[in-house]
């Protein structure tokens, strides 16, 4: 005999439990059990009981192998006879999303995008789809699925934004049998979902949104991609700690992973990509938020230096490097004697390291700021996850506490041990490159990224290679 018995699913993670808990105890989330009713449970006599044994692995259709693989012919071949075409690489016609992609779009290749409310997914995506649209080679061949809002808000964005919409091809749709349905019938080069949130199939008995059927959805329409070649984007929505909603596996299932990043009162916007199978990571896309939608920022670091009329006290330059670009960066950090308990608050940077590297420069640089708050923040709203910035970090603090300027023309990067030593950081040489492109005449470095001496490709720039910190904060100030 079997008996239904209603098991619950955390909402974060999509872990199943037998019954109802206060706490998630695989991902630690609170009141994310949701009851999933109507689960077909054996039921067993305690004392006959037999231990279960594991199921035959189902195909995606639902049949075993014995069942549904037989007859089925799967040519195996050494990996260096798979034959590689020449335009699997899709240009989505904006320069910086392409950078962030890999050098474009990979056909059969899933990305999944997210981002605040109101940040320009939706912009992007739709810029980028009459892009692809009007291109003569894949003329006609995008279609933008919007579960969300209606054609005609749609249709309104793109009058708005002045984009050529006649080839671009739309669907108002949230199930995602009629999606693939209609995709085969298209059989476009590029399809945008927007949103994952929003897609429901017939095959599971919950609202959309919840855990089973952002799973599932997401794996029906990679199936789809990965077997006709069509180059997929799905919209995420984020959570209030800025992560991407839904289970965990979303992310894994999918080829590409993209972050919209930037504050909601600037009119720049960051794309990184966190996750991408076909090209680096953590690589960076700028761009301008305007009334004809984003638009590329051709010059990336200037936009992230002020610029003063004389050097101010708190602020240095660092060369940090997102993906494979180094970018300049500026830090500014405000250090004052505080009112009660001490504050440490980090824009821009990891809040933990920020604490540690204080407890650093305390002990082997000899400045201290145990009773004081400590502010530091990263202009522009980018966020910088390198450890390449610690010492420009430091160097802010302390030219804060002495309320002694650094000259305007020296650019720091590096990383601080615990012991006080300075670590050298990857492309260290690009980085100076980039520096003295930029016009800067100093620059604070590890000794062990230090070009050789006489060099004639660095003779422009005053190169102070450091080990330690305390030499680090003396070489600046003397200056």
């Amino acid at each position: 005999m079997a008996k239904n018995k209603s098991s619950y699913v955390c909402q974060h993670c999509g872990a199943h439990f037998g019954k109802w808990a206060g706490q998630c105890t695989d991902c630690s989330e609170w009141n994310s059990l949701v009851e999933a009713p109507n689960v077909s449970m054996p039921h067993h006599n305690k004392s006959t009981a037999k231990p279960a044994t594991r199921a035959a692995p189902r195909n995606s259709s639902g049949g075993t192998p014995a069942g549904n693989y037989a007859g089925t012919h799967s040519a195996v071949m050494p990996l260096n006879a798979v034959s590689i075409g020449l335009d699997t690489r899709l240009p989505t016609g904006i320069s910086e999303f392409d950078r962030v992609l890999g050098g474009g779009l990979v056909a059969g290749s899933v990305v999944l995008i997210g981002g605040d409310p109101g940040i320009g997914k939706s912009t992007i995506l739709l810029q980028t789809a009459t892009n692809m649209a009007k291109a003569d080679s894949l003329a006609g061949s995008a279609l933008y699925v919007t579960g969300e809002e209606s054609l005609a808000q749609v249709a309104m964005r793109a009058k708005r934004l002045e984009l050529p919409a006649d080839r671009l091809r739309v669907l108002a749709e949230t199930n995602v049998e009629t999606i693939c349905a209609a995709l085969t019938q298209e059989q476009p080069a590029i399809a945008i979902i927007d949103s994952i949130q929003t897609i429901y199939t017939d095959a599971i008995n919950s609202a959309p949104g919840g855990v089973s059927q952002i799973r599932e959805s997401a794996a029906i329409l990679t199936r789809y991609a990965k077997q006709t070649g069509t180059a997929l984007f799905l919209v995420g929505h984020v959570t209030k700690e800025g992560t991407l909603a839904g289970p965990r596996v979303l992310e894994h299932m999918v080829d590409t992973v993209l972050y919209f990043e930037g504050q909601s009162d600037s009119r720049f916007r960051m794309i990184r990509a966190v996750k991408n199978r076909f090209g680096a990571v953590n690589e960076l896309g700028i761009f301008g938020m305007t009334d004809m939608g984003l638009k590329e920022v051709a010059n990336p670091s200037a936009i992230f230096l002020s610029r003063y009329d004389r050097p101010v006290a708190g602020s240095v330059v660092m060369v940090s490097r997102e993906g494979t670009r180094p970018l300049l960066v500026e830090v500014q950090a405000l250090v004052d004697d505080s009112q009660g308990s001490p504050r440490r608050m980090a824009l821009g940077l990891d809040f933990q390291r920020l604490s540690m590297l204080l407890a650093v420069m305390h002990r082997h640089g000899g400045i201290h700021t145990s009773g004081q708050d400590v502010y530091v923040n990263v202009v522009g709203g980018v966020k910088v996850i390198e450890t390449g910035s610690d010492l420009a970090v430091l160097l802010a603090c302390a030219s804060s506490i002495k309320e002694k300027a650094l000259p305007s023309s020296l650019a720091v990067f590096g990383e601080v041990g615990l012991s006080g030593e300075i670590r050298p950081v990857p492309n260290g040489q690009e980085r100076l490159k980039e520096a003295m492109k930029h016009g800067f005449k100093h620059a604070i470095i590890p000794k062990a990224n230090a070009p050789a001496k006489g060099s004639p490709q660095f003779k422009g720039i005053n190169v102070i290679a450091v080990e330690r910190l305390d030499d680090a904060i003396e070489s600046a100030f003397e200056l």
